[in-house]
């Protein structure tokens, strides 16, 4: 989220803090800080909020609230100070089918406003956080829900048709087919018609019953607010995080709107911001505040959750009084009682994070400083009982490691399979996988081509996954697969390759001590390792693992390799090894292995090959740069005697 820094000190005060000292205090008790920089005369800081703290601190009140609570000063404005109260009105009436999806819709009336350009003042201030300015009325509403974050929609009553003298709003679930239009995405774009599955939750014109918005995720068309409106409902709600979530990301509607009310706003909010909006409106529109209709069936309830100072420092490492907690806990606007051994905590109303016990410990931590917690290495400890998907895991890498596999981790996802994602990460990842052999399959494919880089026969590669399947009757279930495979040619399969298979699967069982049911299809064989683990016995004991020799890695080079063939007879009693050796040491650091890969005796003379890889870490060599490299060792075996063949 993009802060101003100057829209912060009307919260904070002039006695705030500098730009730079809040980011300092943000960055360590609460947030990333991805940037700050200055913009025309302000200093806008990039914050990483999480979704666990998106209900209060996407705004900037919320940010200030956090630099209050962090330096233990109070706000000197706090628009949630009071709660609100507007004069009613009954020329607009709000009903909610389901409170569940709807706990909370205000609307307020104004009459005889002005639509206009916005005062310089708002405009610069949603300027410098990379907002548009497009009228008075509409970034009165982008600008509260800036400061408190709470969303608006604005309606132009007189295109709303009246029931008896009433404007009547509602809320209700979406019906199978009915289709809303939805504002355009940017100037310049058409609206948006949405076809509805039943899940959603619209706003509708309960005198006609139709559709003007998608509760929670983008506002209609209908009743648009235009140059010439005079007189305005606008729309403040609580919408369910979870519909609006599910709802927002399978249309791909991911606003400024939808993200806040899927990480669960505060039902309270609504109110707060309806007192906020008829300000800002009375100052920049005109007009007059003609009431409010505030429709909260089952009213939020403060929770009281119990800690335990001695949990708090079990579990931060810490040895702090229970005085102390409470002070911490005061700065974050909870309120606290104390019997002597237990803390009584309640959060302050836009907190919908704090919930249980961890949470207020969380609290304490991070005021107080997750830089005072020491380090503590943990002993030794027998352990209790063997996890046994773990332990047969790591008795399947054993045997194939030894036979030279590599282990790989590939994607869960596929571009076609039988379970479609209704939210696909990508064109090619629309789908979960159902087994493991078309990925092992394709990383074989790719790179057999690096076995003489490797110094290797053939390329083997094994996983261990999960896999997913449809359940009868609907659903999804899933399991745990053991793939393995193996490649000799870069052209694909070889029916030699089976024979690396089976002898694999033999190792398997015999390590096992079972028979396995393994499928199998061109070199690459799968096994149900849910159902294979299940089937054996519980172990009761095992081998201690034996510390590895320290291990220097370097990182690999990403250019492309280059091979060469040399073959010579040798001289008589000549090695493989001094063979070698002189290759090693006539050729560079560009010869980066050599392999052995051919003897044999004709005539009484011996004859020995070699493959030379050439590879270097910073550029891709020339045809050049290696038949030089190979001159050298060619001039080195004539030196000794040798005839190339």
């Amino acid at each position: 989220m993009l802060v101003s820094y100057n829209w912060l000190k009307d919260y904070l005060g002039e006695g705030a803090p500098t730009a730079q000292e809040v980011a300092d205090l943000l960055g360590a008790h609460a947030f990333e800080i991805e940037d700050i920089e200055e913009r025309d005369g302000d200093t806008v800081i990039d914050i990483d909020v999480l979704p666990n703290r998106s209900s209060d601190c996407l705004s900037h009140r919320g940010i200030a609230r956090e630099v209050a609570t962090l330096t233990g000063k109070p706000l000197e404005y706090d628009p949630f100070a009071e709660t609100p109260s507007l004069p009613e009105t009954n020329q607009v009436s709000i009903s909610i089918e389901n409170t569940e999806a709807c706990p909370h819709f205000t609307a307020t009336l104004f009459t005889g406003i002005e639509v206009k350009e916005s005062p310089q003042w708002l405009q610069k201030r949603l300027a410098v956080l990379g907002q548009r300015s497009i009228n008075n009325i509409v970034d009165a509403t982008n600008y509260v829900m800036l400061a408190l974050g709470q969303p608006m929609h604005v309606y132009d009553a007189d295109l709303f048709p009246q029931v008896d003298g009433q404007w009547k709003l509602g809320a209700r679930t979406a019906q199978v087919g009915e289709t809303v239009s939805l504002l355009p995405e940017g100037a310049g774009n058409e609206p948006r018609v949405i076809e509805l599955q039943g899940t959603e939750t619209l706003v509708i014109d309960e005198g006609t019953n139709t559709p003007i918005g998608l509760a929670g995720v983008k506002g209609g068309t209908f009743a648009e607010v235009h140059a010439g409106s005079k007189n305005i409902i606008v729309e403040a709600a609580t919408w369910h995080p979870t519909i609006t979530r599910q709802t927002a990301r399978r249309l791909g509607i991911v606003i400024d709107a939808s993200k806040r009310y899927e990480n669960n706003l505060s039902p309270e909010m609504p109110l707060y911001a309806q007192a906020e909006i008829v300000k800002l409106i009375a100052d920049i529109a005109g007009g007059t505040f003609a009431g409010a209709v505030d429709v909260y069936p089952e009213k939020w309830e403060e929770t009281t959750v119990q800690v335990n100072p001695v949990n708090v420092n079990a579990l931060l490492g810490l040895e702090l009084s229970s005085e102390e907690m409470v002070t911490l806990l005061r700065q974050a606007g909870i309120v606290v009682d104390s019997n002597g051994t237990i803390l009584s905590c309640t959060g302050p109303w836009e907190r919908t994070d704090l919930s249980i016990e961890a949470d207020f410990i969380e609290e304490i931590g991070r005021i107080y400083g997750y830089d005072h917690v020491a380090s503590v290495v943990p002993g030794a400890m027998e352990v209790p009982e063997l996890n046994v998907r773990h332990f047969y895991s790591e008795q399947v890498r054993d045997v194939l490691t030894e036979l030279g596999y590599s282990e790989v981790i590939t994607s869960s996802f596929r571009k076609k399979d039988a379970i479609k994602l209704r939210n696909a990460l990508a064109s090619d990842k629309g789908c979960l996988r159902s087994s493991l052999h078309k990925n092992i399959a394709e990383v074989l494919d790719k790179n057999v081509g690096f076995v003489d880089l490797l110094g290797a026969q053939d390329t083997r590669v094994f996983e261990v996954g999960t896999v997913f399947e449809k359940k009868e009757g609907g659903g999804v279930a899933e399991h745990v697969s053991l793939a393995f495979g193996v490649r000799t040619k870069q052209s694909g399969y070889n029916p030699k390759d089976d024979v690396v298979v089976t002898e694999t699967v033999a190792a398997l069982e015999e390590k096992l001590g079972t028979t396995l049911s393994v499928s199998v299809d061109k070199a690459v064989a799968e096994i149900n390792f849910t159902e294979l683990f299940e089937s054996l016995p519980v172990p009761t004991e095992y081998e201690p693992v034996e510390i590895a020799e320290e291990i220097v890695y370097k990182p690999f080079s990403t250019f492309q390799h280059m091979t060469r063939d040399i073959a010579f007879w040798v001289s008589e009693g000549t090695s493989v090894a001094a063979a070698q050796e002189v290759i090693a040491q006539n050729a560079s650091e560009l010869c980066v292995r050599i392999t052995h890969v051919d003897e044999f005796t004709k005539d009484g003379r011996t004859s020995l090959a070699f493959r030379l890889v050439f590879q270097a870490t910073d550029r891709t060599l020339t045809d050049e740069e290696v038949n030089t490299e190979m001159e050298q060792v060619y001039t080195a075996a004539q030196e000794q005697g040798w005839e190339t063949r």
